[in-house]
């Protein structure tokens, strides 16, 4: 089952190649959000390809794809839907609201008042939506792929800590080196390819790739590596708030879809190592004296890594 798994996870990210050129490790962490049924904050500046970059991953995995830009006017109504009176009927009806697809792109969500990002809340974690007492189902597999602009911070609402625990991973797409960016305008001279990309995979063989992620082994001694991990992160100088039970439990699940998706039926070290920043960087709050120094959660997690001792193999 793992061989499949690592199929359709190079189908998925060679797929999304044709569009998004020299981005492979960003479809990757993606592809480990959806294995994981998580969801991902991207935070980057305005035309590196977010947008086409949520289109191509709904579009390779056959799934259905909306878009919310939000904005401070925006009503959690708008992203949930809402009950109205039909007078032909004379009876009260639903009306989905966007949240109700599987790939939602919430643009610049920290555009929004905190009462409209909350709406999501329950969405991203249960999968469900409650309206006037009824709770409603969200179809599977449902990603909520957000941005934040790090540049434009006027008229803007950070994301409470709650909130940001929800995004299973935070990444940045970046800019193309040199030869990627010229392979770009000839592959979009005359047509774009996106409008011709077709599905490689499927809803419930994704769901199907995704319960067989869990049976992936995890040495007791790598166990304790991740939970050392964290537990650091609550004793360091510099972090005022460190990693949560549910940052753990994320880091543990992302680093086993990790090794599905590269063919592996076990974790290395390595996997854990590689998944810390994206994992863990937005989960935890540095100390004022520490961002007076210009540190970053980056560079804290990295002392981290460097400091608790990586297990390895009795010979």
């Amino acid at each position: 089952m793992i061989s499949t798994v690592a199929a359709l996870g190079q189908r998925v990210i060679e797929n999304v190649g044709r569009v998004i050129i020299g981005k492979d490790a960003v479809t990757e962490l993606i592809l480990v959000a959806l294995l994981c049924e998580g969801h991902v904050l991207i935070e980057d500046v305005p035309g590196v390809g977010k947008t086409t970059l949520a289109r191509a991953v709904a579009r390779s995995i056959g799934g259905q794809f909306r878009r919310i830009q939000f904005t401070p006017d925006l009503l959690p109504s708008d992203i949930t839907g809402l009950t109205f009176f039909n007078q032909r009927t004379g009876e009260f009806q639903f009306r989905a609201g966007p949240v109700f697809t599987n790939v939602l792109l919430a643009d610049e969500i920290n555009r929004a008042t905190p009462r409209t990002q909350s709406a999501l809340l329950e969405a991203m974690q249960e999968r469900t939506v409650t309206i006037e007492g009824e709770t409603i189902p969200l179809p599977r597999p449902f990603l909520v792929l957000a941005t934040e602009n790090p540049v434009e911070i006027e008229g803007t609402f950070p994301l409470p800590e709650a909130q940001l625990d929800r995004f299973l991973l935070r990444i940045v797409i970046g800019y193309p080196e040199p030869a990627e960016e010229v392979a770009m305008l000839a592959r979009f001279q005359e047509r774009n390819p996106l409008d011709e990309l077709e599905p490689v995979t499927t809803p419930e063989e994704l769901l199907r790739a995704a319960a067989a992620c869990r049976s992936i082994y995890v040495e007791d001694d790598l166990r304790w590596y991740i939970a050392e991990i964290a537990r650091a992160t609550r004793r360091h100088e510099a972090i005022e708030l460190g990693v949560s039970p549910r940052g753990t439990l994320a880091l543990f699940h992302c680093a086993q879809a990790l090794a599905a998706i590269r063919g592996r039926d076990f974790v290395l070290p390595d996997d854990v190592k590689e998944l810390v920043t994206p994992v863990l960087a937005h989960r935890i709050i540095l100390s004022p004296e520490a961002r007076l120094r210009g540190r970053d959660a980056r560079q804290l997690l990295e002392e981290i890594v460097e400091t608790v001792n990586v297990p390895v193999e009795q010979l």
